[in-house]
């Protein structure tokens, strides 16, 4: 191949060129399939034929053949920009549509930009070198992507997805076909996962082995009657569906068997289960992996530790699949779900295009954040009716998220929610009168933390459940300090917490006395079964939740939880206290397991909500033409960590880790291992333990606390320098 040609790219390993005629024809036709899941083939195979258009420029072209070695006498001004090239050109051959193209080829290395600088980027004069393009093809809106598209107000809504869809299968297209060139041995690692109809049999294998092994009880028979019911239900069209079973029903596996079943009777592609708390993450993906196969259930979170992964091979390939959630099965979390909806990212918006044509399961749906539901919904909405997703909603406490509910102290600030959502099980099934399986106790008297540990201590069996990590461990303090008394909080590291939730299960199977004092991570999904449950006043859905912790299995008729409030101390954060105000502002003669009651809980709690879209993302979404795409993805978060830092605490491995990032530098696995050592605090106490000379940053952004006595193995993390105990103490 002569080196006089436009380069694309030279492979490092043999000095192998691609022509930019290759590379873009490439991208075009990956992002043209890509696309086509939307009704819009032709503008991915548009991006594909311009994106690298600006490679043609003569300082480009010095760049790349100077950085490669092609050249090395040559003089490179390291002038490398080409990406508003394509754009500019995209402009001038469809003026009206030209955003649909624009952004994305402007953002495909750098991000989407905000409105002026996009702008400012777009008028720039096109290089006198490049070549002329002129009727590549006709492009126009298609008449499949109008039909979706109801009203000029929701096309508003819907036009920031759109871009950022096409946005994502561009990335992706460019990315792949790259690294095909590039790293071919990589390439071949991609795909080699199984179809979900090669899955389903899997799925009723274990169906049928559960139910020839469990006993045959009045509880597990109900748990097969929602299954069955989920199975029928699963032939319905896409749309938005919930499945409200109370703690004990089985919602996971049901939820599985209509998301598989709804996925092969309608031929969606993957199913991708959100969820709020990691801690429940890691119990769903094994109970999948155990079902399918760890080969194709791809578990994508923070705290995901590669090491666990033994074949190397799949290591790699699970790796690869993060970066586009190309699998059949994926877990993974709320934040990185709907915090990718709304990224301006490559990285992040490059799987988005995977979403189409799924199942979108999300678990713990009550969890959504409120002051992001209103986007949320949306997004969820825009999905549903554009790109082929059917949204199930699991919980036990169902959200009102139906019609629009109410109005939120903000005055004009009105949460609008989804037209029509199909509930699973229907009313007269009573399951919460049939699955009910605990007496909830409502104290008003307020105790002290002393009071509330006297009477944790009459206990064999007992757990209690705070809303702060700070009471989580005051109240432990006052307890006897044995092996029967357990604390679990944040305050520990995701490793040592997953370490005391399968100790705490084994005491709880082994029929041992056992004493948890625990914060909210705890209480939503994790498969534990107490006898007795404290729980500190919160909102009903909390409460409810950390309920279901309590006689799980249904081993006794009736067991006792325990609502408390404490004296002289707040019942936690703004948020909590508006919910604890919602509840106890309903009939204290309700049935508080009542799915009605539940409907009225939430209408009263979003009475109280400052408002539903604190990222202002109407405002800065909605209207085309001036998207502020960074702006938005840097405002929506769905966990605000502005004011906390993330520490890794010395326990376990974690020295020798860090060690290996002083000697080795960054690497992804190294910090996966190391996230499993890691605490998030709040800035003061980290300035504190700066101050005190007990923090050690290794390189940029990771921080170390090297000092074995700041973390304690019943508690965690000891913000307060030990240092300080000791001279005190003398």
């Amino acid at each position: 191949m002569k080196k006089d040609c436009i380069i694309s790219h030279v492979r490092e390993s043999d000095g192998a060129i691609q022509t930019n005629d290759e590379h873009q024809a490439g991208v075009a036709l990956l992002a043209e399939r890509f696309a086509a899941g939307f009704g819009m083939g032709a503008f991915g195979r548009m991006m594909g034929l311009l994106h690298d258009k600006g490679k043609e420029r003569k300082s480009f072209q010095q760049y790349i053949r100077q950085v490669s070695g092609l050249d090395a006498s040559g003089q490179s001004n390291e002038d490398k920009q080409h990406a508003f090239v394509g754009a500019v050109v995209a402009q001038r051959l469809y003026k009206q549509l030209f955003p649909f193209l624009g952004y994305p080829i402007m953002g495909h290395h750098s991000g989407l930009d905000d409105y002026p600088h996009y702008e400012q980027k777009s008028q720039q004069p096109l290089p006198e070198e490049i070549s002329p393009v002129e009727g590549i093809c006709s492009l126009a809106m298609p008449p499949e992507m109008k039909g979706r598209i109801p009203d000029m107000t929701t096309l508003k809504r819907d036009m920031h997805h759109i871009v950022r869809m096409l946005y994502s299968c561009l990335v992706d297209a460019d990315w792949l076909d790259t690294e095909s060139f590039m790293r071919p041995d990589e390439a071949a690692l991609r795909g080699g996962t199984e179809t979900l109809p090669n899955l389903k049999p899997k799925l009723d294998e274990h169906l049928n082995r559960l139910s020839a092994s469990v006993p045959q009880t009045e509880l597990n028979s109900l748990r097969v009657q929602i299954q069955h019911r989920c199975r029928d239900c699963a032939v319905d069209s896409p749309g938005f569906y919930s499945l409200t079973v109370p703690t004990g029903g089985g919602k996971t596996l049901s939820s599985l068997v209509w998301a598989v079943n709804h996925a092969l009777c309608n031929g969606k592609q993957r199913i991708i289960i959100a969820i709020p708390y990691t801690s429940i993450i890691e119990q769903t993906a094994e109970i999948l992996s155990s079902i399918f196969g760890e080969e194709n259930v791809l578990e994508h979170h923070s705290n995901f530790n590669p090491d666990k992964i033994k074949d190397e091979k799949l290591r790699e390939r699970y790796r690869l699949a993060t970066e586009n959630w190309d699998y059949p099965i994926i877990v993974t979390t709320n934040v990185q779900l709907f915090e990718s909806m709304f990224s301006n990212r490559p990285a992040n918006c490059r799987k988005l295009h995977n979403i189409i044509n799924s199942v979108l399961v999300l678990d713990e749906v009550q969890t959504l954040p409120l002051e992001h539901l209103q986007p949320i919904i949306d997004s969820l909405d825009s999905y549903v009716r554009l790109f082929d997703v059917s949204v199930l909603f699991t919980t036990a406490s169902l959200p009102a998220l139906r019609g629009d509910i109410c109005w939120g102290r903000r005055c004009g600030q009105k949460l609008r929610g989804i037209k029509d959502i199909h509930e699973i099980i229907p009313d007269d099934w009573n399951l919460h009168h049939r699955l009910r399986r605990v007496k909830l106790n409502i104290d008003n008297l307020p105790i002290t933390v002393g009071d509330l540990a006297v009477r944790l201590s009459l206990y064999r069996q007992v757990l209690c459940i705070v809303n702060t990590r700070s009471l989580a461990r005051e109240v432990f303090e006052e307890l006897p300090k044995d092996e029967t008394t357990f604390h679990l909080s944040r305050m520990m590291c995701p490793v040592q917490i997953k370490e005391t939730i399968t100790t705490i299960r084994a005491k709880l199977q082994a029929d041992e006395p056992i004493r948890v004092v625990a914060t909210q991570l705890i209480e939503a999904g994790v498969d534990i079964d107490f006898p007795v449950v404290y729980r500190q006043e919160a909102g009903l859905d909390s409460v409810l939740q950390a309920a279901g912790r309590c006689n799980r299995e249904g081993k006794r008729d009736l067991s006792d939880a325990f609502v408390f409030r404490f004296a002289k101390k707040p019942s936690g954060s703004i948020s909590i206290r508006h919910s604890v105000d919602a509840w106890r502002n309903l009939p204290s003669d309700c049935d508080w397991f009542a799915p009605n009651t539940m409907t009225d809980y939430f209408v009263q709690r979003y009475a109280r909500q400052e408002c539903f879209d604190k990222a202002n993302i109407a405002t800065l979404l909605d209207n085309p033409g001036e998207w502020c795409f960074e702006s938005a993805a840097e405002a929506f978060r769905m966990i605000d960590d502005q004011d906390s830092y993330s520490v890794i605490v010395n326990y376990r491995e974690s020295y020798a880790l860090i060690n290996r990032l002083k000697a080795e530098g960054f690497s992804y696995k190294l910090s996966k291992q190391l996230a499993q050592y890691s605490v998030n605090i709040h800035k003061g106490d980290f300035e504190e333990l700066m101050k005190a000379g007990l923090v050690e940053e290794v390189i940029d952004g990771f921080y170390f606390i090297p000092d074995r006595e700041q973390y304690r193995a019943d508690v965690g993390l000891v913000t307060e320098s030990h240092w300080l105990e000791e001279i005190l103490t003398i």
